[in-house]
């Protein structure tokens, strides 16, 4: 699991026209997700035992079955092929395969902290690329902030990062039991480190997901934290931007085109809503099942005004110029409409609703522990909030960043951890909580 995550890091060699939808071919972290599946599979037919809930059946099932009917249902079932077993990996056997290997939260905290370590280098080589020109082009400067992605992929280290800063973020406010008073400077420092980058990638979509997914992590954390906190942040975006100038005038431009996308928009968003329209246009076509996996690139034309420009410009970050074609809507929840139909949009979208309520429940549940143990032993531990805090996070992460993104590239294995650490805390049997055993060994040590 591990492995899955660090190997994103791996740069690839471009991708081509002719790649799935989804993905832009088998890479190293693709074939450590494949492993980690084949080895939670190969343990629980050893362990001869039923490892799930029913809650966490049918969320990781429904989905799968879905997927399945599109397929067979598909105009294309043998070009469909290739999209289910994209979309199976990502959003089936790769969370299900987390949920599964997750088996205490230590094992927990290693995964998230992998993903800050993904985010931390991600974030390095791109600050790097921004300050030499060695980036991705962005209004004919060699300056955008992408990676080790490449800028056919541009969208790929903005994702690693804000993962990086929800968790930084999760951990700063809430620490796990018995760490010291270093390791919450430590993350709360990295969580401000990191917006650089993110600011620097010059992704709209990724500031928007991040901020609602810090928000809602600094208010599950405490409405009072959550004040302070925003009041820090919004005094380091004035030193980042405007004292020290971090992006200056391309960043402020960027910034300002979020509420200029209905009055003025540019190419980019032009292009997006044509998708949009033409995802939506598929959808009412084949309302049930879709067009089927892969099917968008196939029938964007057919659907699709005038105004979509079908390619876009991309160049630098060590490519030469190259036209990428437009071959997703670039929304995730649409995207699930064009080629899975309604049952494919309920399935999917029904069962990240069922973790996100599951996974604030028993958040709440750890907080109120967490009231009662610091009632009942003022100077023991508290019981553990950290993995639900970041694992909530990404989640409201994900959910929000598929409003303007679908999946694509190496990064899209991180979106699966992510998922898949989700689901781990919202579905797992109740993890024995540390803090409340500090607690308990302490009074039991009293008596004694």
């Amino acid at each position: 699991m591990l492995a899955t995550a660090l190997l994103v890091c791996v740069p690839v060699p471009a991708r081509t026209p002719g790649d799935l939808v989804g993905g832009g071919g088998v890479t190293v972290a693709d074939v450590a997700s494949a492993v980690l599946v084949g080895c939670c599979a190969v343990s629980v037919l050893r362990a001869r035992r039923r490892p799930l809930g029913v809650p966490a059946v049918v969320v990781t099932a429904a989905p799968a079955v879905a997927l399945a009917l599109a397929t067979v249902a598909s105009r294309d079932p043998a070009a469909s092929l290739a999209g289910f077993v994209r979309l199976l990996q990502v959003f089936v056997l790769v969370p299900l395969a987390v949920l599964l290997a997750l088996r205490s939260r230590r094992h927990a905290r290693l995964l998230a902290a992998a993903l800050v370590g993904v985010a931390l280098f991600q974030g390095a080589v791109g600050v790097h690329q921004f300050v030499t020109g060695t980036g991705a082009s962005y209004q004919g400067e060699n300056i955008r902030a992408v990676g080790t992605f490449g800028p056919l992929d541009v969208m790929g280290m903005s994702s690693a990062v804000s993962c990086g800063v929800v968790v930084a973020l999760a951990v700063g406010l809430a620490p796990p039991p018995g760490a010291s008073r270093r390791l919450r400077i430590a993350a709360s420092a990295t969580a401000v480190v990191l917006l650089v980058p993110l600011v620097l990638s010059f992704s709209r979509g990724a500031w928007l997901s991040t901020a609602v997914a810090c928000t809602a992590v600094l208010f599950l954390a405490g409405a009072r934290t959550a004040l302070r906190v925003l009041a820090v942040l919004a005094a380091a975006a004035v030193v980042l931007v405007g004292g020290v100038g971090v992006g200056g005038k391309l960043v402020a431009e960027r910034a300002s085109s979020i509420t200029e996308v209905t009055e003025a928009p540019d190419q980019s968003v032009t292009d997006r809503y044509a998708m949009w329209a033409a995802a939506l246009a598929m959808w009412r076509e084949d309302p049930v099942t879709g067009v089927g996996p892969k099917g968008f690139p196939d029938h964007r034309d057919t659907h699709a005004s005038l105004a979509l420009s079908a390619a876009s410009d991309t160049a630098g970050a060590g490519h030469a110029f190259h036209r990428q074609p437009l071959l997703s809507p670039h929304n995730m929840y649409l995207l699930l409409l064009a080629e899975q139909g309604t049952v494919g949009a309920v399935a999917f979208t029904g069962g990240w609703a069922a973790l996100l309520v599951l996974g604030v429940r028993r958040l709440r549940a750890a907080r109120a522990a967490a009231r009662r143990a610091r009632r009942d032993a003022p100077h023991g531990t508290d019981p553990a909030t950290d993995c639900g805090l970041a694992a909530v996070g990404l989640l409201v992460l994900v959910c929000v960043d598929f409003l303007y993104a679908d999946i694509g590239g190496p990064s899209t294995v991180l979106t699966a951890l992510a998922l898949g650490l989700a689901a781990w805390w919202a579905l797992s049997p109740a993890v024995p909580d540390e803090g409340a055993a500090t607690t308990l060994h302490r009074k039991d040590v009293c008596r004694r």
